[in-house]
């Protein structure tokens, strides 16, 4: 006859699994919403953003989105190791998403504004009065946002 043990989940456990359950369900998503933010011609910045990311055929493509991330890898890890011990030590899963956000959009953002990109053309140096590209009002970079949706969403 053998010892018959009994598992118990302490309320710690409990709780930790329902935020584990939460973070499975849940994403953020960082960048920009389409109709959040517009110019005054009423071009949506979602737009523009696109625009200037993957570029047209007036505009080289300045790809501040993807560099956010290529340039940042390891403090994004470091980041990520650092909610993971949060999370551990109670931390709830909708405070890690909005920091999550919170930090990726200050990436993006401090692309935009730091980033080398290829400089703009005469024609538009003398439209905005400067070569910086990616900033003119400004209003792109201030659109940078996130959300927290659920997981999968098509919202």
């Amino acid at each position: 006859m053998g010892v018959r043990i009994k598992d118990r989940i302490t309320l710690d456990g409990v709780k930790f699994q329902k935020m584990l359950k939460e973070l499975a369900e849940k994403e953020v998503r960082v960048g920009f919403q389409h109709g959040k933010a517009v110019e005054d011609d009423g071009t949506d910045i979602c737009d523009i953003a696109a625009w200037n990311e993957l570029g047209t055929v007036h505009i080289p493509a300045r790809p501040f989105l993807r560099q956010s991330v290529d340039d940042n890898l390891s403090k994004i890890n470091s980041f990520l190791q650092e909610k993971k011990k949060d999370l551990v030590h109670g931390a709830s899963a909708e405070q890690v998403l909005k920091e999550i956000g919170i930090f990726q959009k200050d990436l993006i953002q401090e692309k935009i504004t730091d980033g080398s990109f290829a400089p703009n053309a005469p024609s538009t140096v003398k439209k905005k009065g400067s070569s910086k590209p990616l900033i003119d009002t400004g209003r792109m970079r201030q659109s940078v946002n996130y959300e927290i949706k659920a997981k999968g969403s098509g919202d």
